[in-house]
């Protein structure tokens, strides 16, 4: 169903589009699709989004489209709601601020020609001048195959000042004009440059990869959000493992994730891992990510390991990881605080990390101890860490399938049966509420999912039988 809604979304989106270039036109203004938008139209990919250019001042857009929503006003950025696109008799638009994204299903983005000054914050500009010349707009922009604009509605003429065409076919990112400019006024451009070139898989072009391994240090000016939000994109979008690559050769790496960076040359047994070091164990990993993955498994597999670097050793026997899950844990913890993940997230993110060495032992479980792993949440992205884990290693999947077979053996009801006993029972008995209360409750859980409790009266003789002296 959600796939459904998603293409007819992007088809509202597109049509949107095109009607808003077609409006604009006809009030006499010059309007054209931008970005990446055109782009994926040339390379035969659907679009996630459309964004408008114009020389029509954000005033002007507000007074054609009968309701608005102002952004980024100052720099020329309106935002017009698909679901509400319609045209005002001449009369003013809404014009109403804030974002309206978590209330209607898309908005089309709508910019003003512009000219833009100086980035004294290396993520947006001082001040902009507005521009009747969509030449002087694309010079501002960040990468040759997101300069170009499209008419849609004049047979889908293509308008490339930049030479935006040319890489799209040869298969480069290049930064438009001075590449040490472009990442001067945006440091988020830096990670932006990586994950095209990993997305699209193309190369970057060398001027422009010097200018990005220049200012790698520079990338801490830009928000621990959208740095987030740049490196989940890496892990999600299907190339993964290229994109750290990059990532590590332009000296971002080190920057953005240095615990990850600590990886490189960090041997492992090789009787359990023939593949070699740490790194490259995860960029195995991260290779056999799918497309469109969750955020937390992809991160999970990113940081499975990231407590082998400050735990190896080199016994007798052979090299050692001890106590690597419990540190790794905290790491993960600390990585996704800094760069303010959601609780949840984190949760699970760590989850992941401090759960992933535990299928060694399922095949030797406690049937309670064995329901209680699987009752993780999420726990298909605990198993799904765990396969990618052994193909990234030795490639033995026995526990990995004896797991799933387990799973499909057990009904719901056995793995989360509803509790036979609770406090109140336990009072009502003569037990004193107390710290015990748990453990009491807790042994009768266990014994219920070994399968020796069925009842409440067999589970109250239980109690009694093992705690006579608690009441």
């Amino acid at each position: 169903m959600s796939v459904v809604v998603d293409n007819h979304l992007k088809a509202m989106m597109k049509e949107a589009a095109v009607e808003i270039v077609r409006t604009l036109r006809e009030r006499g203004h010059q309007s054209y699709l931008v970005g990446g938008c055109v782009r994926d139209l040339l390379l035969g990919r659907e679009p996630a989004d459309y964004d408008v250019a114009t020389d029509a001042t954000p005033q002007q857009v507000m007074r054609v489209f009968a309701r608005t929503v102002e952004v980024g006003a100052r720099f020329g950025v309106v935002l017009v709601p698909v679901s509400l696109l319609g045209c005002h008799d001449g009369g003013q638009g809404t014009g109403e601020r804030g974002s309206v994204q978590g209330s209607h299903p898309g908005c089309i983005e709508v910019a003003t020609f512009r000219n833009d000054g100086i980035y004294s914050d290396g993520r947006h500009p001082d001040q902009v001048s507005f521009s009747k010349d969509p030449r002087e707009d694309v010079q501002r922009r960040d990468f040759t195959i997101n300069g170009l604009l499209l008419d849609p509605v004049d047979g889908g003429k293509v308008l490339d000042f930049v030479g935006g065409r040319e890489d799209l076919r040869a298969g480069i990112v290049r930064a438009i004009g001075d590449p040490a400019r472009r990442f001067q006024e945006d440091k988020l451009r830096l990670l932006r440059a990586i994950r095209f070139a990993a997305r699209f898989e193309y190369e970057i072009e060398p001027r422009t990869f010097a200018a990005v391994h220049a200012l790698a240090r520079e990338i801490h000016q830009v928000s621990r959000e959208r740095v987030r939000d740049e490196l989940t994109k890496m892990l999600i979008e299907g190339r993964a493992k290229r994109a750290f690559e990059l990532l590590d050769e332009s000296g971002l790496l080190e920057q953005v994730l240095p615990e990850v960076a600590r990886m490189k040359g960090v041997e492992q047994p090789p009787q359990y891992h023939p593949e070699g070091d740490v790194w490259i164990h995860t960029l195995l990993l991260l290779q056999m990510l799918p497309p469109g993955c969750s955020r937390t498994l992809a991160w999970g597999a990113l940081l499975h390991d990231v407590g082998k670097p400050p735990t190896f050793r080199v016994a007798p026997d052979r090299i050692r990881f001890d106590g690597h899950v419990e540190i790794g844990t905290r790491l993960a913890e600390d990585i996704c605080r800094r760069l303010h993940f959601s609780n949840r997230d984190t949760e699970q993110i760590a989850a992941l990390v401090a759960n992933h060495m535990r299928f060694a032992d399922v095949g030797k479980m406690k049937e309670s101890t064995f329901k209680r792993f699987v009752r993780l949440p999420d726990f298909a992205e605990h198993l799904e860490l765990h396969r990618i884990d052994c193909l990234g290693s030795h490639g033995m999947l026995d526990l990995y399938e004896h797991t799933k077979k387990k799973i499909a053996t057990l009904p719901e009801q056995e793995v989360f049966p509803a509790p036979l006993l609770n406090g109140n029972d336990l009072i009502a008995e003569g037990y004193r509420p107390g710290p015990l209360f748990h453990e009491i409750l807790a042994a009768v859980e266990d014994a219920q999912l070994e399968g020796w409790l069925h009842d409440r009266d067999e589970a109250m003789e239980f109690v009694r039988r093992q705690y006579p002296s608690a009441s």
